[in-house]
């Protein structure tokens, strides 16, 4: 055991599991003897890193013993790593395990982001009886959720890679873009220079079947009576589960006190929330960055010491609004008073494909007079390209998409100036009409800010793959030629479009490496190396109004 002013702090603690596997943790703990509520943080991100130190530290400070654990297979814990399939039952007995211990007064709460949070809501489906409530950060949502692919995304293997052993494996040192251009997906895994059995045991599942569904937690939100603060960022990679999550645990908890007390914050930040004021060339301001440690420990002190801090009382939804760069309290999430708006796309005689064209979005629903449909031809081979660094530690962001938006195969269409600002705050809606001569294929769509000085910045996006566009369990392929309705998430965004500047829409058939590309062959999916040319209609009529629906938000 070491001190470290008021701290002590334990190293390499054994937590015995149900099967006799044996996990190492860290533990942090006042130094005056004594009963504390425990905190439980696990990790497949190694537990000796200076975040957790601090982190940890922090909260024994006040009056909480810390675990952070390595989960099974990684670090100093015994066991194999499979992502996710163990983490339920083994969460369940770390958490009992913590509350049984002559140094924890039996309230343990749980935090933690990204993985470390989809596993929290994997756990909390198991019951512990001593789990009093958790801080789900950036959570990842159910599979297929973020990507509605069938098939997992070409940088998961980014992070399948960095994951593959007991510690850390160097990114940098993979060539990731020659790795995510190699076909077919299955074998994508033997260019970073090992095979990664995972992938392909993704890959051998796609579509939602039993496989997936037992590591789904986002249809049983009626299971889990915890309060629960849900974190995340309007850039962050995985946003669209912490308010699918805030949502279903506000409607669906199985308690009155379970649905009052969620707490939803949304900041301008990507995946690492909460670091830094300026994503990309977009600077949000000095408030961009708050006190969340103080704002978790209220969180804390509220559920595992029972104290009357005030938490609970205060509204449930904090966001942050971009181009306005400010904080609101709301007491829901979509905002109460949204006003859902439908804005149509439309087009002239050069058709709308690239930025210079002719493509126009408005309020007005087309008219019968107008040009009916545009067109373009999506060739897999030279894919749209998504903005994003190579790894997977963060997929895109407020990204400058002018130069993208120069190529015919992605449809722009465009505001006239804004005559004041506009906010527009919550889910993302396309509802788009289109047409293929192929069997299967997909379509994006963005949303984006035009700056006068022509910066084009991205706010968010969604896609839908033909053959899913019923759902993710019964995949049917299209008829070509035939027109259908899709109905594309994507996802939300609180976001004032300045007067003087446009709302944009970009539709197109590919975001690589964001997603996979399809072949458009109507093949399963990951095996095959065949492409095909597809030539897609987007149409435009009275009969077929595509349109993308925007949460516009009154003046406050």
């Amino acid at each position: 055991m070491t001190e470290t002013m008021d701290i002590a702090i334990s190293r390499n603690v054994r937590i015995p599991l149900r099967d006799g596997i044996t996990l190492s943790a860290d533990l942090y703990r006042p130094k005056k003897e004594g009963r504390y509520p425990a905190i439980v943080v696990r990790t497949p991100y190694l537990k000796n890193t200076t975040a957790h130190h601090e982190t940890s530290c922090y909260f024994a400070e006040h009056g909480y013993a810390v675990l952070v654990i390595d989960v099974r297979g990684r670090g100093d814990s015994e066991g194999e790593f499979i992502p996710y399939r163990q983490e339920a039952e083994d969460g369940y007995d770390c958490i009992e395990w913590a509350a049984a211990q002559p140094w924890c007064d039996g309230h343990v709460g749980t935090m933690g982001g990204s993985y470390l949070a989809r596993i929290q809501w994997l756990t909390a489906l198991t019951k512990p009886p001593h789990l009093k409530t958790m801080i789900a950060s950036v959570s990842p949502s159910d599979p297929f959720v973020e990507w509605p692919t069938g098939t997992p995304t070409p940088m998961h293997v980014c992070w399948l890679y960095m994951t593959s052993g007991r510690v850390m494996q160097n990114t940098d040192v993979v060539p990731w873009e020659d790795v995510y251009k190699h076909l077919p997906l299955m074998t994508m895994d033997e260019k970073t220079g090992k095979v990664l059995p995972m992938w392909r045991e993704e890959l051998e599942h796609p579509r939602l079947d039993d496989w997936w569904k037992k590591i789904c937690y986002q249809q049983h939100f009626d299971q889990i009576d915890l309060p629960v603060m849900h974190i995340s960022g309007w850039y962050d990679d995985e946003q669209v589960g912490t308010p699918l999550n805030f949502i279903g645990m506000t409607k669906h908890a199985p308690s009155e006190k379970a649905r009052r007390n969620q707490k939803l914050i949304m900041g301008p930040w990507i995946h690492q929330i909460n670091t830094s004021t300026r994503i990309g060339d977009v600077e949000f301001g000095p408030d961009a960055i708050i006190d969340l440690k103080g704002i978790q420990l209220k969180w804390f002190d509220r559920w595992l010491k029972n104290i009357p801090n005030g938490i609970d009382e205060e509204k449930p939804v904090k966001i942050f609004i971009m181009g306005r760069n400010e904080w609101v309290e709301e007491d829901a999430w979509p905002l109460p008073n949204t006003r859902y708006t439908r804005f149509f796309i439309h087009s002239g005689p050069l058709g709308a494909n690239s930025r210079f064209g002719d493509g126009t979005l408005s309020v007005n629903p087309p008219l019968e007079s107008e040009r009916a449909f545009d067109e373009y031809d999506y060739d897999p081979k030279n894919p749209v390209p998504f903005i994003t660094d190579m790894t997977s530690s963060q997929i895109g962001g407020a990204d400058d998409y002018a130069a993208i938006e120069r190529r015919d195969d992605v449809l722009v269409y465009t505001t006239e100036k804004l005559e004041k600002d506009t906010e527009v705050t919550g889910p993302i809606k396309m509802e788009l009409y289109a047409a293929s001569n192929v069997v299967d294929t997909d379509f994006m769509v963005k949303l984006l800010d035009v700056h006068p000085n022509g910066f084009v910045q991205r706010l968010t996006d969604g896609m839908v793959r033909a053959r899913f566009r019923n759902g993710m369990e019964n995949p049917e392929l299209i008829e070509p030629g035939k027109i259908y309705k899709y109905e594309i998430d994507c996802w939300n965004t609180s976001h004032v479009f300045k007067k003087g500047h446009c709302i944009r829409i970009e539709v197109s058939s590919s975001a690589f490496p964001k997603y996979d590309v399809n072949l458009n062959t109507g093949a399963p999916l990951g095996k095959t190396t065949e492409t095909k040319c597809a030539h897609q209609v987007i149409y435009h009529d009275p009969e077929h109004p595509s349109c993308m629906i925007l949460p516009i938000i009154p003046e406050r």
